[in-house]
C-alpha cells in the first residue's frame, strides 16, 4: 500500500515560471492551432491548469496572443555583432535580424494578425508595432554610438528617421514576404539608402 511518503510530489508553479508556462502553452496552440481555433480553454488544457488561471492574468485571447508574442521574440534576442565599422555591423545586424525573425514573423503574422485587427480594432502598423515589436532593436543604439565615437557618423545632427529606416524596411520586408532577406536586398539598404544619408 502506497503512503504519503511514497506518493510522488506535484510541483506546483506560480510567479514567473507559471506566467512562462502559459505563455509558451499560448504560442505553442498559435503555432499548431492558428488564431481562429486558439481559445482560452485550450490554452488552459494545452498547460494543464484551469481557465481562471488565464483570466486573472488577461482579459481576452487577443491578449493573451499578444503577450505570447511578445514572450517568444523577447526570449529570443539577436546578437549585436561588433565588426568595427558601421557598415559591417549594420549588414551583420540586419541579417541576424532576418534570420532571426522570419520563422516566427510568419507565424506570428499568418496567425494572427487578421484576428487581432478584428478583435481589438487596432489599425494594421499597430498590430504590425505589437507583433514586430520596437523598430529599433535596442542594440542599434549600441552601434551607433560606437560609430559615432569612432568618428564615422556625427549622431547629433542625424535624424531620427534615418536611425530607424533600416530596421523599418526589415520590418516591412519580413511582413511582406515571410522569409528572410536576401544578402543583395541588405546590402542595398545599408549602401544605397541608409550610409549616405547617415554620412551626408
Amino acid at each position: 500500500m502506497a503512503t504519503s511518503a511514497t506518493k510522488p510530489v506535484r510541483h506546483r508553479r506560480r510567479g514567473e515560471e507559471l506566467e512562462s508556462a502559459l505563455l509558451d502553452a499560448a504560442w505553442n496552440e498559435l503555432v499548431e492551432a492558428g488564431y481562429a481555433n486558439l481559445t482560452m480553454e485550450s490554452v488552459a488544457a494545452r498547460a494543464r491548469t484551469g481557465i481562471a488561471v488565464l483570466y486573472r492574468r488577461w482579459a481576452n485571447k487577443a491578449q493573451l496572443v499578444l503577450a505570447a508574442i511578445e514572450h517568444y521574440r523577447l526570449a529570443r534576442p539577436v546578437e549585436i555583432p561588433d565588426t568595427g565599422s558601421l557598415r559591417g555591423d549594420m549588414i551583420a545586424l540586419l541579417t541576424a535580424i532576418s534570420s532571426a525573425r522570419a520563422t516566427f514573423t510568419a507565424v506570428a503574422a499568418a496567425g494572427a494578425f487578421s484576428g487581432l485587427l478584428a478583435d481589438t480594432g487596432m489599425t494594421p502598423a499597430q498590430a504590425r508595432d505589437k507583433v514586430l515589436g520596437d523598430p529599433q532593436f535596442r542594440g542599434d543604439r549600441l552601434i551607433y554610438r560606437r560609430a559615432h565615437d569612432r568618428g564615422e557618423i556625427d549622431l547629433d545632427r542625424i535624424p531620427p528617421a534615418v536611425l530607424t529606416m533600416p530596421f523599418d524596411l526589415m520590418r516591412h520586408d519580413l511582413l511582406m514576404n515571410l522569409e528572410p532577406a536576401k544578402p543583395a536586398r541588405i546590402r542595398s539598404i545599408v549602401d544605397d539608402l541608409f550610409l549616405p544619408l547617415a554620412r551626408g
